[in-house]
């Protein structure tokens, strides 16, 4: 499945991330410098209050050539929205028809879901659909794990002040036992159901099963993750979410491509009915 880059990966998070020191690990343009930036960027880590596990998961990761080239290879999506549909979906109709079997089968979860954050299952079953076909596809087949990927871009000039914070929070799930330092994900550090980002998961992950922890390779986490993230970026309970109504607009914190968010709307109209 093609990936494109959501708009997790638009918004710099870094409130509870930590703040790092004045001075920087250097960043590179390949992976000559890497070993020698990780022992810096492991001193920025420390001061920024990662623990034990989270250096050595640090000390650990390799560089990610994969990631590189899926970075140098974005082009954004340009799509028309016929086209992206028939891409990403095959169709509205036959999308909309096996997402709402997934919503019959679990019904009383996603009611919950929108009875505390407001959103309804069709937009959280969009989403999940379009992600990862419903965590069929959380990673490529030559994966990094999420620790290397995210590590390689913060490392990597082109966009290290973007990539930094993401770096620094997964190190902190992984001394929070919410990420395995060889759990793999997508190129840029996404992980999960529904892709997150590590700044991101760390801030509006949220327990959706009950045990106590929050694992977004957990598909109840995951989705009620989702759900917290649109609530929190402004979703409005009761409020439409087709172009033009209160809740369109949020759509572009998930994702900034407009015909990604019209495909989200119209698919999950369809699994609401």
């Amino acid at each position: 499945m093609r990936r494109f880059v959501s708009a997790l990966c638009l918004s710099l998070l870094t409130a509870g991330l930590g703040a790092g020191p004045a001075l920087a690990a250097s960043c590179g343009n390949d992976g000559s410098g890497f070993n020698a930036w990780k022992k810096e960027f492991a001193r920025e880590a420390q001061a920024a209050g990662v623990k034990q596990r989270g250096i050595d998961a640090l000390m650990g990761a390799s560089y990610s050539h994969g990631t590189i080239k899926a970075d140098r290879s974005q082009k954004g999506v340009k799509y028309s929205f016929d086209k992206f549909v028939k891409i990403r979906l095959g169709s509205l109709d036959g999308f909309a028809s096996g997402a709402r079997k997934r919503k019959a089968r679990n019904a009383g979860f996603y009611a919950g879901l929108e009875k505390r954050y407001g959103v309804p299952a069709g937009v959280v079953i969009a989403i999940h659909g379009m992600e990862t076909a419903y965590g069929k596809f959380m990673w490529p087949k030559k994966a990094p794990t999420v620790v290397s990927s995210i590590l390689t871009v913060a490392y990597d000039c082109r966009r290290s002040d973007f990539f930094t914070p993401h770096a620094l929070a997964a190190l902190k799930m992984v001394d929070r036992g919410m990420l395995s330092p060889n759990q793999k994900g997508a190129y840029h550090g996404e992980l999960g159901h529904t892709q997150f980002l590590p700044g991101n998961a760390m801030r509006y992950g949220v327990d959706g099963n009950g045990d106590g922890r929050v694992d977004f390779y957990n598909e109840a986490d995951a989705l009620a993750s989702t759900a917290n993230f649109l609530r929190q970026k402004g979703w409005k309970p009761g409020k439409g979410y087709q172009e033009g109504e209160p809740n369109f607009r949020v759509l572009n914190e998930w994702n900034a491509a407009t015909v990604y968010q019209k495909a989200i709307a119209a698919s999950a109209i369809r699994i609401d009915r």
